[in-house]
């Protein structure tokens, strides 16, 4: 595919995402109860279509297979969530479950992934977010799978630095707890 012919995909999709952001958003809507997981299940979609978008030969058609990709983003994700509920012979006392804790970690990671740069944040947000391979994501950036793990090594580095210095006491342990942070620092003998 020619740049040219390249540049002009490109702006079809994102004229395609500007006017049908809204209806789209209801489709997610509709299959997600949460609102958050509706727009991330719409982002999901939105980048899994982006990378097939010249496949689409009838652009009429864009809404019924970005539904579809939804469709299957969304089934994909029920059958990865864990069972945490096991059947028991009296129910108890049901209470409900307060998120504000929740919603203030992903505003504060929000916030956070805003240091890094863009090539780091779409490093970040692919691998994590949208679970993409160390090859699918050099695919989808145009980079070596070399550069996409020093990338992911350096923008994880910088995130738990940014933490560290925002809220000492939980970034240490919450910086640790995962095996693909990379090593950790050597500490000086005193």
């Amino acid at each position: 595919m020619s740049g040219h012919t390249r540049r002009r995909e490109i702006q079809d999709f994102e004229e395609y995402v500007r006017t049908r952001h809204t209806a789209l958003l209801r489709s997610a809507r509709r299959l997600v109860a949460d609102p958050l997981d509706a727009q991330d299940l719409l982002q999901t979609a939105l980048a899994r279509t982006y990378l097939h978008w010249e496949r689409i030969a009838d652009k009429r058609l864009a809404d019924a297979y970005l539904r579809r990709v939804m469709i299957n983003t969304r089934t994909e994700w029920w059958r990865a969530r864990k069972l945490e509920e096991l059947p028991v012979g009296q129910l108890p006392d049901s209470s409900v479950k307060d998120s504000t804790e929740q919603h203030a970690d992903r505003a504060l990671l929000m916030d956070t992934m805003r240091v890094l740069t863009p090539q780091q944040r779409s490093v970040v947000v692919l691998r994590y977010w949208e679970r993409m391979s160390t090859e699918e994501t050099a695919s989808a950036l145009g980079m070596a799978p070399g550069t996409v793990k020093s990338t992911l090594y350096r923008s994880l580095a910088r995130l738990r630095e940014e933490l560290q210095h925002r809220d000492p006491a939980s970034a240490v342990a919450a910086g640790r707890d995962d095996p693909r942070d990379g090593p950790r620092p050597r500490r000086q003998r005193m």
